[in-house]
């Protein structure tokens, strides 16, 4: 007589989901203090928390899976539809600069570039520095298929001073430009341009973080090799992004005074 056997669900449950869910909170509301209500402190207070919310969630959330947790097969699935999610954030973006830079032609190049335009160069320093990078996040990955701890850790981190010295490089010409008057509401380019840029620095800034929380549990990776994939996946995004930010916030936007 056969005996028919019964099967228990089991879920599987994380605490780490509530400060991350919080973060977004607070992030908003430090984003609605000083753009909407100029309250600079606390947007500056708002905004701490989030960050650091955010950092604890992930941060345990990552170990928690490293130490305990395995593979489900579902990370690429996963990171295409996160990075679908970016597309549809970045394409709104594009599409209100491209509107605006159409609608208003004249005066966008008679009063709104910068005077001497662009740093073409240093955007064509930008982009080597991104695409390189992402050749070594591609090392990274190919290392811990390989079973290289070694060599995934010292690409791992050659990914993540490439995209230091980015945001680094990217502060600087931001400063140079708020100086010369260039700032977020100086006009719609300036505005345009501060919201595409800094969306993307933000991107990188993310896959920084990822990266980070790789390297941390790089000894426990061997056998949980989706977080890399993932993150390896996330960072050639990035990297293509920047092509089209470059070319719309750069050359579009300072289209006629080369």
């Amino acid at each position: 007589m056969a005996h028919e056997g019964t099967h228990a669900a089991h879920h599987e449950t994380s605490v780490w989901a509530l400060p991350v869910g919080l973060s977004t909170f607070f992030l908003s509301l430090a984003a609605i203090a000083y753009f909407t209500w100029k309250l600079a402190l606390l947007a500056v207070l708002s905004g701490g928390i989030g960050l650091a919310l955010l950092a604890i969630g992930i941060a345990g959330w990552a170990n928690e899976y490293f130490s305990k947790g395995h593979d489900e097969g579902l990370g690429f699935q996963g990171i295409v539809w996160f990075v679908f999610a970016e597309v549809v954030i970045f394409g709104t973006i594009f599409a209100g600069f491209w509107m605006a830079r159409a609608t208003h032609a004249d005066v966008w190049v008679r009063e709104w570039i910068p005077e001497g335009g662009m740093n073409l160069a240093l955007v064509a320093l930008l982009t080597l520095i991104l695409w390189t990078s992402s050749y070594t996040i591609w090392k990274a990955e190919h290392s811990i298929e390989h079973g290289d701890l070694g060599g995934y850790r010292m690409w791992l981190l050659a990914t993540m001073v490439l995209g230091v010295v980015f945001i680094v490089l990217h502060a600087w010409e931001w400063l140079h430009l708020w100086h010369k008057g260039f700032t977020i509401s100086a006009n719609m380019y300036g505005t345009g341009f501060y919201m595409l840029t800094g969306v993307h620095a933000s991107h990188v800034l993310v896959g920084l973080f990822m990266q980070l929380i790789l390297l941390i549990n790089s000894g426990k990776a061997l056998n949980k090799k989706t977080p890399a994939r993932a993150a390896s996946y996330y960072w050639h995004f990035v990297d293509l992004a920047w092509l089209l930010v470059a070319g719309t916030a750069y050359i579009v936007g300072s289209y006629g005074k080369f």
